[in-house]
């Protein structure tokens, strides 16, 4: 009889990762991947052996699904990873809220319904942190932070929602940092976050811009250590009830991540720094972002964020799993070597410049 996973957010970037890899540690393991209309056809492209493509939507309170198949899902399914989220940091509050929030509520309802449920992995985002700088435990979430956009607060709206069910559904929560590519390769799906640094660094004319701040770090993890951490935690029974920063624990700063960017991308070293605030301001206007290499104003910002993450909990349960969080020295050639190779084709382009 097999093991039953229902899982949101195929065929994305971190999905379509993810799948196969829990297929390869659980042999009898048969996942359900909830898919928007929209997407059925790539996803059932994309889709290896032992994943079923159902059409749903996370946004409808009963997922899109009809009586008959939810109450089928409900006494099949052992485990539910909801990764289904809108990741554009320049998302509007309605469409973030509805997908964000309302979806993983419809999720949770779910959950609570299933009759042999033994976990709910729910993927979060560190910068449910907001604006809060300083040092940032595991186990924080509602300090009285602002946030700097709708996707940071909807995400953490999100996170109260699925911390108040935790007594009744056994759940992990991951937070990853800033998700680039495979260490290994390469490899992404989107040119947005810190390959905007390397799109300034394409559209310059004359000498490279030093954009970001040398006292705030800047957290960024590739997807394949993301992907190596989820599956770990789902494996391991010591991560129930606990939240884990999938960060890197020594980040380097804003500044050095320009450096190293920089360097392999052009071969010298950022000379004209801009402050800080000059770049927020000018990023207002259309023109100006364009001279930037096209970033919206949402993602210049974490360059400026003094932020740190606790990773006590995550370190123990992945420790266990001989797993670490690549440096970003250590991958940035790949990083910028895939960027390079594919840095004029549209289909990199973040949705919001479509």
């Amino acid at each position: 009889m097999p093991r039953t996973y229902l899982l949101t957010g195929f065929p994305g970037f971190l999905a379509g990762r993810l799948v196969p890899r829990l297929l390869e540690d659980d042999d009898e393991a048969r996942i359900v991947a909830l898919v928007e209309p929209r997407m059925v056809a790539r996803a059932k492209q994309m889709a290896p052996d032992g994943v079923d493509i159902q059409p749903g939507d996370i946004t409808d309170a009963r997922l899109g699904l009809d009586e008959r198949t939810y109450a089928r899902l409900t006494a099949e399914v052992v485990k539910v990873f909801h990764l289904a989220a809108v990741y554009d940091l320049a998302v509007g509050e309605e469409l973030a809220e509805r997908v964000n929030v309302e979806g993983t509520q419809h999720v949770l309802d779910f959950c609570a319904k299933c009759t042999n449920l033994e976990r709910h992995h729910y993927i979060s985002t560190a910068y449910v942190a907001g604006t809060r700088s300083g040092f940032v435990l595991e186990d924080d979430l509602a300090k009285g932070q602002t946030f700097k956009n709708f996707y940071e607060s909807t995400k953490f709206a999100a996170e109260v929602l699925v911390r108040a069910t935790m007594d009744t559904i056994p759940t992990t929560i991951y937070r990853p940092a800033i998700v680039v590519g495979d260490s290994q390769t390469g490899e992404t799906q989107k040119f947005d976050g810190p390959y905007y640094l390397l799109r300034t660094y394409q559209a310059a004319k004359g000498p490279l811009l030093q954009i970001g701040r040398g006292d705030a770090s800047f957290n960024v993890v590739p997807v394949d250590f993301v992907v190596d951490a989820i599956a770990a935690g789902s494996r391991d029974d010591e991560a129930v009830g606990h939240t884990l920063h999938l960060v890197d624990p020594e980040p380097v700063s804003s500044h050095e991540l320009a450096r190293l960017l920089a360097v392999e991308y052009a071969g010298k070293e950022p000379k004209l720094p801009l402050p800080p605030g000059v770049v927020d301001r000018s990023l207002k206007f259309k023109p100006i972002r364009k001279l930037f290499g096209g970033p919206p104003r949402e993602s210049i910002r974490y360059l400026n964020h003094p932020v740190t993450f606790d990773t006590a909990q995550a370190a123990d349960i992945l420790g266990r799993n001989g797993l670490r969080c690549p440096r970003f020295p250590e991958y940035v050639g790949n990083m910028v070597a895939f960027f390079k190779a594919h840095q004029d084709d549209p289909a990199y382009r973040p949705a919001h410049e479509k």
